[in-house]
């Protein structure tokens, strides 16, 4: 168990170091929740995202973890993701593209408990008005493919 305490621990290292506290005021909050194939679950979530980083503007760090259940399995998934933003000529929507590395904590109904890294990539599409859609391919221990809609939540 302390390797997944260290797993978990160094995640929120790292989410916390790509936050810079000038950036607190801009970074925004959104839930998450969607299916996942291999193991097949449903999955609840939520994420950070920092402002664009950059000089261009165009890539946000944005960290998630995603909790599923289902499949004889429970999955702890924290991922640490960075997207690249595409404009659309209509300005309400934002394509965006990245991945990222991921600590994955597998509970077995009857086996024990997995710690494993893996990486993902991720594509999705957000609206201005906060509600995204976005689809996540994982590799060795993370979840294979997790379809995915939230809310991203804006200070006004």
């Amino acid at each position: 168990m302390n390797r997944g305490r260290l797993a978990v621990g160094s995640l929120v290292v790292a989410a916390c170091l790509g936050l810079a506290s000038p950036a607190l005021a801009q970074t925004t909050v959104g839930v998450r929740a969607g299916v996942s194939a291999d193991p097949d679950q449903f999955f609840v979530g939520a994420h950070i995202e920092s402002p664009r980083l950059g000089g261009l503007k165009i890539v946000s760090f944005r960290p998630n973890l995603e909790v599923g259940f289902g499949d004889n399995v429970k999955v702890i998934a924290g991922n640490v993701e960075f997207v690249a933003w595409v404009s659309f000529p209509d300005p309400s929507w934002a394509a965006y593209l990245g991945g990222g590395p991921a600590v994955n904590i597998i509970k077995f109904d009857h086996n024990g408990t997995d710690i494993g890294g893996g990486f993902n990539i991720v594509a999705g599409f957000q609206h201005r008005s906060g509600l995204f859609t976005e689809i996540k391919v994982g590799m060795n221990d993370s979840p294979g493919l997790r379809g995915t809609v939230g809310y991203v939540f804006r200070a006004r």
